[in-house]
């Protein structure tokens, strides 16, 4: 039941910050207007969430990745990506929004940081060989190579208007992650 309270109040919060967010830049938003519009008293908010950024982080990883995580898991990378993309444009407005952050923490660097603790721990998962291909690549290095690799896909398709498909989005994706640049360049 407490785990309960805390994600309804984590969604009161997130509701809160999605609405302003739409009216104004997140650098201009504040704590108390994210309580106010939410209707709870500050330190509820900091019972919850170190700041703003952590909100939206958790806005980021509830209800973009958590959903694609199993996906992910069970080896349908292209659907888990389609997933992505399908649930940004649902909330095109808010997250065309929060692309365009500028101040001490970016979208990109939320972005970023989620997918790449989601992807650590997905790699994790798997047993690392002794001597494998390349024994001085980390974990958390090749998480951050592909969490670097899907921001840049989806930062680029909001700021291009969200006007291509989900479905073409997912489908160029996964081409560019399982070619060659040099396959690339002869067939695109």
């Amino acid at each position: 039941m407490v785990n309960q309270n805390k994600n309804t109040t984590n969604q009161i919060l997130a509701d809160s910050i999605k609405a302003l967010v739409l009216t104004k830049p997140v650098e201009k938003i504040t704590i108390k207007e994210i309580t106010d519009r939410a209707g709870v008293i500050r330190p509820t908010f900091y019972n919850h969430f170190q700041d703003k950024y952590e909100l939206l982080e958790w806005i980021i990883r509830t209800e973009i990745l958590e959903p694609a995580h199993p996906l992910i898991r069970n080896g349908l990378t292209n659907q888990a990506v389609l997933l992505v993309f399908t649930s940004l444009l649902r909330e095109k407005d808010f997250y065309s929004r929060l692309s365009r952050m500028d101040g001490p923490v970016t979208f990109e660097d939320m972005v970023v940081k989620c997918i790449k603790d989601m992807l650590v721990e997905i790699f994790s998962e798997h047993p690392r060989q002794k001597n494998g291909k390349f024994p001085w690549m980390r974990v958390d290095m090749l998480a951050e190579h592909y969490a670097r690799s899907m921001c840049f896909a989806v930062k680029v398709w909001i700021r291009q208007g969200m006007t291509v498909p989900a479905q073409d989005m997912a489908d160029t994706y996964e081409y560019l992650m399982s070619h060659s640049m040099e396959q690339a360049i002869r067939e695109l």
